[in-house]
């Protein structure tokens, strides 16, 4: 399937999505990827994975880019050759980024209920006012969490930061969408905000430093 959405989020911002259902040789035939990253696409063990790196760069085109326009810090941290602001993220069918003028952090994730299962190992705070008695709420809700703070991870990229520990979520509804939440890290706090959306059955966030 083709572009699955643009979303405009501000003047500065735009989201792009895809959604995955090509094989391998039917994406691998429509991107432009590097010498060094033809290597990392190669050996790759998981086709979902492989599918997912194609299809970010799909989107990179989408946004006007090319695998050549893009680069990694040493942390892991993804960065555009003209200076724009760029995060990625893409799980199981879905892929993402987001291009901006702003710092910003984004993550997309499937809504599964594993993440029950693991949800004390990255919340804290946080399941005190989720309702396990409410299945759907509970995982819907704690998908959006995981997603704030793995968009603000991305957006720090700093060594040592604990998801459970060192970022918090304040209470929100399904509905509130737009959420403020903190980072406490190295005796220094910050504050962010953050969006979601829900899309077929996955969560997106998008998180951007409030100053």
């Amino acid at each position: 399937m083709p572009l699955e959405k643009i979303i405009q989020y501000n003047p500065e911002t735009k989201i792009f999505i895809w959604k995955i259902d090509e094989d391998f040789d039917e994406l691998f035939d429509t991107v432009v990827i590097t010498d060094k990253n033809m290597m990392r696409l190669f050996g790759m063990k998981s086709l979902q994975h492989q599918l997912g790196f194609m299809s970010v760069r799909r989107l990179l085109q989408q946004a006007g880019y090319n695998d050549h326009d893009l680069t990694y810090d040493n942390a892991g941290k993804p960065h555009l050759n003209d200076g724009k602001f760029i995060s990625i993220s893409h799980s199981h069918q879905y892929s993402a980024i987001v291009v901006s003028n702003q710092n910003v952090g984004l993550d997309i994730e499937r809504q599964r209920e594993k993440i029950a299962i693991i949800g004390e190992k990255f919340a804290d705070y946080e399941v005190t006012y989720l309702d396990r008695q409410n299945q759907d709420d509970y995982i819907r809700r704690l998908t959006v969490i995981w997603g704030i703070k793995e968009a603000i991870f991305k957006i720090k990229s700093e060594p040592g930061i604990s998801f459970k520990d060192h970022i918090n979520v304040p209470t929100f509804t399904l509905q509130d969408k737009a959420v403020r939440a903190w980072l406490n890290f190295n005796d220094v706090a910050e504050d962010f905000i953050t969006d979601f959306f829900e899309i077929d059955g996955y969560t997106l966030v998008i998180a951007f430093p409030n100053s």
